[in-house]
């Protein structure tokens, strides 16, 4: 007998955990339609050649490749696998998973382009696949939660996704900081330090500096081949602190040759001094926050929530020119991503989730026969068309059964109908909170009901 598992990295959802995420998502759908962005869905799978090139050499190794189905490898011949396997896997997968949701839309914004009103704004809420180590809030199935827009440079569109990480938090209740960065500004300090051809291998390192610290940092830039001398001039970005103005400050000494890094930083002032109304996020110039993603180029941004030791619930950034690896130019866009089961976990955590159960009345008919059941699932139907959640019990089982299946399934009420009620047409409705128990005519169970609520 075959004992049941799940693939690592993956997990089933109980009833009380589906109805959670649905709580995060429906709050997260409430402000993308009040920021006015507009729901899409795409395949859950992409051709390979769509995925591949467009998240750097650590993503690219994350992705999950699909194998061809039929009798693909029955046409192979053992020695042609035997001598280049490699050629041979390229021909068995030409599809993958899809890592995240950004790319999948530069891709629909591309196909669908002559359909869409510029600028675009669009929000997905689907489950994504990485072939990941699994650990505490990583999982190689989850679901990302996008918000995007494109077809515009401007820099109030960063300005108002920071605000919508701050709306949608603040009503579920959690504080956040959100750290931001600009790629202009590394991609500045690898200019200065003439190590632009190494830019991903210094920001993917430099991003590490929060987990490894800067000794293991600076050995990681050593072993990728960056300078004694490279990493000389980018010493003092590990030692600048203060405010966001006074950072940006000590940065331009640092970046005073470089044009690039020195616009990236009147970008991250630009957004600071504009910025408004936050309620519950603080914005935090974080200059190690790198995200080894290719195609940022502009504002990097990623959420932290205050108050427990997790990884980022969120990120994003400016991609302008994504679209551009699909053959259509001039196309810029920034997006931002909430991550559901981090967000979840950090919640549970924080014990942040309402009550589900408590405000709800739930009603379970007690069956006694195909008579009783016949009179009771008539009542049941009219409880459910008021929108009430009601049930029959489906056996004639024994009354200790039924009523530790209400207990147990938190049911509010009870109700009994034998064949005295049947007769007189009333029923018996029981509080199983309180125990209480009073006999009222069918007729009037609705707006009883409904009274309670």
């Amino acid at each position: 007998m075959q004992k049941p598992s799940l693939p690592k990295g993956t997990r089933d959802f109980s009833p009380e955990e589906v109805q959670k995420r649905e709580y995060i998502i429906n709050i997260l759908k409430k402000h993308f339609s009040t920021y006015s962005f507009h729901p899409i869905e795409t395949p859950s799978f992409e051709n390979l050649s769509t995925l591949t090139g467009k998240y750097g050499e650590e993503g690219d190794r994350l992705i999950f490749k699909i194998l061809n189905s039929g009798d693909f490898l029955k046409k192979v011949k053992p020695e042609d696998l035997e001598a280049n396997p490699a050629s041979v896997t390229t021909k068995v997968s030409d599809k993958a998973l899809r890592y995240d949701l950004t790319v999948p839309f530069a891709r629909y914004v591309v196909q669908h382009q002559n359909e869409i009103n510029f600028p675009f704004r669009r929000y997905q809420i689907q489950p994504v696949w990485r072939a990941d180590r699994p650990q505490k809030g990583r999982f190689r199935e989850f679901y990302q939660c996008d918000a995007d827009i494109v077809g515009s440079t401007s820099l109030w569109q960063e300005i108002e996704l920071i605000q919508l990480y701050d709306a949608c938090y603040t009503e579920l209740g959690l504080g956040t900081e959100i750290h931001i960065n600009n790629r202009k500004v590394l991609s500045g300090l690898a200019e200065v330090a003439n190590i632009q051809d190494q830019l991903i291998d210094f920001t993917v390192a430099l991003d590490k500096l929060d987990k490894i610290g800067r000794e293991k940092v600076i050995e990681e830039m050593q072993q990728k081949g960056i300078s004694e001398d490279a990493i000389a001039k980018l010493s003092p970005v590990f030692d600048i602190n203060g405010s966001f103005a006074e950072q940006t400050e000590a940065l331009k000494e640092v970046l005073s040759t470089s044009e690039i890094g020195l616009e990236g930083i009147d970008e991250l002032n630009f957004i600071n001094e504009n910025l408004v109304g936050l309620n519950s996020a603080d914005l935090v110039l974080n200059l190690t926050l790198a995200r080894g993603l290719e195609y940022y180029t502009g504002s990097i941004l990623e959420v932290k929530a205050k108050g427990v030791e997790m990884g980022s619930i969120g990120g994003g950034g400016r991609y302008n020119d994504l679209t551009g690896i699909f053959g259509l130019k001039n196309m810029p866009g920034v997006g931002v991503s909430f991550g559901l089961d981090r967000t979840y976990l950090v919640l549970e955590e924080l014990g942040l989730f309402p009550d589900f159960d408590d405000s709800k009345v739930k009603i379970l008919f007690i069956n006694f026969g195909e008579n009783e059941a016949r009179e009771s699932i008539k009542l049941v139907q009219k409880l459910r068309g008021s929108g009430i959640q009601s049930e029959l019990y489906p056996d004639n089982a024994k009354l200790k059964k039924q009523f530790s299946y209400g207990d147990k399934g938190g049911f509010t009420h009870v109700v009994m109908i034998g064949g005295d009620e049947i007769e007189n047409q009333t029923l018996s409705l029981k509080d199983l909170k309180t125990g209480d128990q009073q006999t009222i005519e069918q007729g009037k169970l609705v707006d009883f009901i409904n009274g309670l609520s």
